[in-house]
This record gives structure tokens, sequence and C-alpha cells, in this order.
């Protein structure tokens, strides 16, 4: 890539940086400008890439990918080309060019190798110019399907008891980035048929699910998800997936949604799976709703996968930290793997992510405990008499199957956070 954007980056030098509206929309269509833009985006789609960062310095612009959860830098530009390559981004999003004092939000559409990829893109003023972050939405990527999602056998088959209810409610946790809305679009495509009536409330709608009526929430006009799911309620729904559960309003319209006979699906901002119950409890819904409705949690983690290409058997010695986090004695066999590095990972011995579970169904015995307020270990304590484990454990069964590494495993399992 930057063969050719270098070639454009030398002719634009030779162009004055624009001074009026006018002068940057005719730098912005260019040839040299409109190959920088476009190598960039092809080179993003092509590595896989989740997010383009473009960044203004005070001597430079910063061009940065986020891929398998990782912000690498890729390539940055003279100075003097900012206004151009930032007015042309806008341009393509059909965003105000004059307008650089505010947040704008926009859209780019693109084809690339016969596949339709949906860009969404934010500016933000800063003190140094507007940073842009493009997020790439790849249609393709929504060919997954729930045996790719790494749900372990006894994991899978504690979900599909959930989610093939006739009614209640189902909530995905995890922080932002943890691929709660791939889990819940997976489930959806499992689960659609002619005979269902499947409605979704999104902010924004990211991928398109034929057959699903999908709506895409507008506060500005007043389209809150409180607001759409009063409205959806007289659509006569089979099935409702709220994207997020925010406050209390939201929390008791889907409660009561899934108390009328409607399955609903949503996502939660926890830990972990208990503490689902008692994030709803923080918002003021009463314990009897939680427990009438609730049919169980699935909270989830990021970690990264070993590289196919470099991985590589280790035996750890006696004695060694391994095999204590692990529980594995030692005068047992034990073989793990690790990524050598190479050019296929960008010689970080990780390529692609993987996700690690922690599925907790709602049992007749745990809605005692939700009544009287029980910890969330108290609750999760119990879910483990019927199968149940923790994403530590899960993460663990994916370390000893060679999928994953400790390290990765450790980051998520006590950072909270993904694994960058």
């Amino acid at each position: 890539m930057k063969g050719r954007v270098q070639e454009a980056v030398d002719k634009l030098k030779e162009t004055p940086v624009a001074a009026t509206i006018r002068e940057v929309a005719d730098v912005t269509e260019n040839a040299p400008i409109i190959n920088i833009v476009n190598s960039l985006l092809e080179q993003a789609v092509k590595d896989k890439a989740s997010d383009i960062h473009v960044e203004p310095e005070e001597d430079k612009l910063r061009v940065r990918f986020r891929v398998d959860g990782v912000l690498r830098e890729v390539i940055t530009f003279p100075k003097a080309t900012q206004a151009a390559i930032l007015s042309r981004i806008k341009i393509m999003a059909d965003m105000d060019i004059a307008e650089k004092r505010v947040p704008q939000d926009g859209r780019i559409k693109i084809t690339q190798n016969k596949r339709e990829i949906d860009i969404r893109v934010s500016t933000l003023p800063t003190i140094l110019g507007e940073k842009i972050v493009m997020r790439i939405l790849d249609k393709e990527a929504m060919n997954i399907t729930l045996q790719d999602l790494n749900f372990t056998e006894k994991n899978m088959e504690l979900y599909a008891n959930m989610m093939h209810s006739a009614y209640g409610m189902i909530l995905v946790t995890g922080p932002t980035g943890s691929g709660k809305s791939t889990t819940l679009y997976s489930t959806l495509m499992e689960i659609n048929s002619i005979t269902k009536n499947i409605i979704t409330v999104e902010d924004p709608v990211e991928y398109r699910i034929p057959g699903v009526n999908q709506i895409s929430i507008n506060n500005k006009a007043g389209l809150t998800f409180a607001s759409v799911l009063r409205t959806i309620l007289r659509q006569d729904p089979n099935i409702i997936m709220v994207g997020e559960i925010r406050d209390k309003e939201t929390a008791e319209i889907a409660i009561n949604a899934a108390l009328t006979g409607h399955l609903v699906f949503s996502t939660l901002h926890t830990n972990d799976a208990a503490g689902a119950v008692t994030r709803l409890l923080d918002m003021g819904v009463e314990p009897f709703l939680i427990v009438s409705a609730l049919r169980g949690v699935v909270a989830q983690r990021l970690v990264r996968r070993i590289c196919k290409e470099c991985k590589k058997p280790y035996t750890p010695g006696p004695h060694t930290d391994e095999r204590i986090y692990l529980g594995v004695k030692d005068d047992e066999p034990l073989t793990l793997y690790q990524g050598e590095g190479c050019p296929s990972c960008n010689y970080s011995g990780y390529r692609g992510r993987m996700a690690i579970h922690e599925v907790m169904p709602i049992f007749p015995e745990m809605k005692a405990l939700i009544m009287r307020n029980a910890t969330s270990k108290e609750l999760f304590d119990m879910a483990r008499t019927r199968g149940a484990r923790s994403i530590k454990e899960d993460g663990i069964a994916k370390v000893l199957a060679g999928e994953t590494t400790i390290v990765r495993n450790l980051r998520v399992s006590y950072g909270g956070g993904e694994d960058e």
C-alpha cells in the first residue's frame, strides 16, 4: 500500500493546502487524494481491520488500524495533506466539510472483490484538527453461525435451552467490543423462520438480517428504545431484540414484553453473568419481575487466537506458573502452544480472536436467592450445580485445547476488559 500512497502524497504535496471550502473541495476531487483514501480503505478491508483511526498530530497525520482488537500504526502523512484527506473522507460520508467545530456522523458504502462493505464514520474536533474514526462493517462477517462462536459443548447445551424458550428474557453481557452483537445476530439467524415475527431495536443497525424487521434508534427524533418498544408490542412480535438496556424504563418494558409471551434478547454492560441480576436491581427493577422474566445470562470476552501458521507446542516443566494456574500436577502430561511470530500474524504470534463464555441459566432454585438479594457469588455458585463455569474456567479449557495462551486468558479474566 505504501508505494501507491507515497506516489499520491508526492503529487499532493505539489498542490498548496486549500484555504477556502471551495478550494478544499477541488483538491479532494484530485486523483492523488482519491487514491490515498481509497488505498487506506482497501488495505483496511484486506487486513480485516475493524476500525480506521485518522488522527491529526502536531507535525503529521497518523493512520492506525485496529486488527484483532489491537491498534497499530499503518502510515503517517505530511501535515500539509491533512485538510485534503479529512475533507475527502467527509465528502465520501456525505458530511458537511465546512463544519469542523462539532462532531458529525456519516456512512460510506464501498464494494471490494464483489463484497458490499458499510463504513460508519465519526468525526471529533480536537485542538489539532478533526479526528476521524471509521468502523468497518463487513456483511460477510455476519455469515458467522452459533457453531462458529466457540461455545463449549456444555455451554452450547445451556444456551440452546435458553434461546429455544417460548418466552422470557435472555441477556448477553460484557464490555464494549466483546462480541455481544455478533452473538445476538447469530442467535437470531439460528432461530429465524417464516413462522416467526422478529423485530429488533438497535443503535444503530449494524448488519442487515434477511426476514427480520430492524429499527434504528433516533434520539433526536424521539425514537428511543423505550418508545419503540411500546410500539413493537402492538406489532404482534414473537421475538424482540433490544440492542441495549440502558435504564429502568427500557428494562421494565422489555421485562413486561417477556412476561406477556415474547422472547426478548438484549445486552447489558456487566463483568460477569451473575452481575446482570445485580445491575437490574440497581436500576430499580423489582426482584419479582426479574425472577418471572429472566431465563438466563451469557457473559463473554474476546481473547486472541494463536496464529495457525507459526503455532508451536511446548511442555512446561515442574513447579511452573503454567501448571499452578491450570491446576495440572507435575506428574501429569501437559502440552501448551504459542505462536513464534511470522509475517501472517505481523510477528505477534496471534491472528484472529475467539470468545470465551460464562453461561448462567436461571433455575427454579436460583429464584429464591434473587428474591432475597443474594450476592453474585451466591447466584453463580448455585448455577455451578447445573454445569455452569466461569469465564476464567472456559478460558482455561481453551488454553488446554491449544487455541489461546495463558497470558491472553489472564488479561481478560482478571483485567475485566478486552484482549489487546
